[in-house]
C-alpha cells in the first residue's frame, strides 16, 4: 500500500498527503526523473525561473530533472516547517519523514532555495508559524526576517 495519496493542497495546487500514519525515518517516495548533466540544466531554457522547476542537484556533474508526470513526488509542496526531507544516494533521490506524520497530513519539505537577489520571485504559501513569506532555505531565512524589521 502506498504511503501517500494525491489531493488538492492547502499550500499550492495539488499535494501529497499521508494515506496512513507514517513514522519518523520512513522512506516515503522516490523522486524520479531523467539524469542530465549540469551543463544541460544550465543551458536549457526549461529551467528558467518563470515556471515550476523540478530539478535536483545530484553531484558536481549531474542533476535530476523531475518534470515528468510519472514523478508523483514532484507534487510535494514546500513548507518552512516541513515533515519530510530529501536525501540522495548515488543517482537516486528519496523523500523521508523527519517527524511522525499523521494520516491525511500534507507531506512537505524545505525546497532549499538559496537567498539571493531573486528570492522575492518565490513567495511561500505554507502559512506555518516559521514562514518568512518566501521559499528560502532554513539557514538563510534570518536574512529575510532581519530585512522585515
Amino acid at each position: 500500500m502506498k504511503l501517500y495519496k494525491v489531493k488538492k493542497s492547502k499550500i499550492d495546487k495539488n499535494g501529497l498527503y499521508a494515506s496512513r500514519n507514517i513514522s519518523k525515518g520512513t522512506k516515503i517516495i522516490e523522486y524520479k526523473g531523467k539524469i542530465i548533466t549540469r551543463k544541460q540544466s544550465e543551458e536549457n531554457p526549461k529551467f528558467d525561473n518563470d515556471k515550476a522547476i523540478y530539478l535536483f542537484n545530484l553531484n558536481k556533474r549531474y542533476d535530476l530533472d523531475g518534470d515528468f508526470k510519472f514523478n508523483t513526488a514532484r507534487l510535494i509542496n514546500h513548507s518552512c516547517d516541513p515533515n519530510c526531507e530529501v536525501a540522495g544516494s548515488g543517482l537516486k533521490v528519496w523523500v523521508y519523514a523527519i517527524k511522525d506524520i499523521t494520516k491525511d497530513e500534507e507531506l512537505s519539505y524545505d525546497y532549499g532555495f538559496s537567498y539571493d537577489k531573486d528570492y522575492k520571485q518565490f513567495p511561500c504559501k505554507c502559512k506555518s508559524v516559521k514562514c518568512v513569506g518566501y521559499i528560502v532555505r532554513e539557514g538563510s531565512r534570518w536574512r529575510i526576517k532581519k530585512k522585515r524589521k
